[in-house]
């Protein structure tokens, strides 16, 4: 183990990274290994070690991004905020700027010890043991919805008016700043949320907006979340976002890169032409 893990994705020197470290986050000394978790990210995610310590250095990638996209700075701030409510969060060290000795930005958090569970199905445990697990996801959600952003210093950490609709332009936009090849089902799903949009009933809280069982550490020898991670997605909105993304997993396929909890597949939304 060492630093060629890094190095694949960021160009930088390890002895102005380990002086940048030392001068910045608390307990690092020396740089003794960098290592990229290789469990997809969209901001790449590594282990860095110091003497007995290890921390997660969780940077943005290199090159062009889309607006707003990978912020780590706001995947930040959040935690920061959080940490003092009943939300679990890593504990956070550092936020460097936009230019850093890794490149791009980057920050520096604990790094929580205990299990992650990529099957939501969880066929490892036996039947009370998944009650407990969602049992805990859904407290945690529930917690963080009930944190008012006003008194965690995050009133203005989103746009107002209608959450629903604002996704939808948002990803929308991003699909056609970065669609290579026709997709009609995409097409076609864009035009049906427009045309089935709700409207705002000026419900908001803090959403995390990527809510699914993966995304959370639970403790090693109990079914509890003691950290709830990647956080870019967060913003001010509608909670039921939250609930129905991670609801999502009782429709899609026990199959391909987001599994779900359906052991045979059917479009969600009936007829696509109906």
């Amino acid at each position: 183990m060492g630093h060629q893990g890094a190095r694949a994705m960021h160009s930088y020197d390890p002895a102005e990274l380990e002086r940048y470290l030392a001068a910045h986050v608390a307990g690092f000394t020396t740089l003794d290994s960098i290592d990229k978790f290789t469990d997809g990210q969209s901001n790449p995610t590594y282990r860095i070690t110091s003497g007995t310590r290890a921390y997660v250095l969780r940077a943005k990638p290199p090159g062009n991004l889309l607006k707003s996209a990978h912020a780590v700075d706001r995947e930040f701030r959040v935690m920061q905020a959080l940490a003092a409510t009943d939300v679990p969060v890593p504990q956070v060290f550092h936020l460097s700027d936009d230019e850093s000795p890794m490149g791009p930005q980057f920050m520096v958090m604990e790094m929580v010890q205990g299990r992650i569970f990529w099957d939501p199905a969880l066929p490892e445990l036996d039947r009370a043991a998944r009650t407990r697990v969602y049992d805990a996801m859904n407290a945690t959600l529930a917690a963080l919805h009930q944190v008012d952003p006003a008194a965690t210093g995050l009133a203005d950490y989103g746009k107002p008016g209608n959450y629903f609709a604002r996704q939808r332009a948002r990803w929308s936009g991003q699909y056609t700043q970065t669609a290579t090849d026709p997709l009609p089902d995409a097409d076609w799903l864009m035009a049906w949320l427009e045309d089935h949009m709700v409207a705002d009933d000026g419900v908001a809280s803090i959403v995390h907006g990527d809510f699914r069982i993966d995304n959370m550490i639970f403790a090693p020898d109990r079914e509890e979340v003691v950290a709830l991670l990647d956080w870019e997605l967060s913003t001010l909105g509608h909670p039921l976002a939250d609930l129905a993304y991670q609801c999502i997993h009782l429709r899609l396929p026990h199959s391909g890169h987001f599994q779900g909890q359906r052991r045979q597949w059917r479009w969600p939304f009936g007829s696509r032409r109906g």
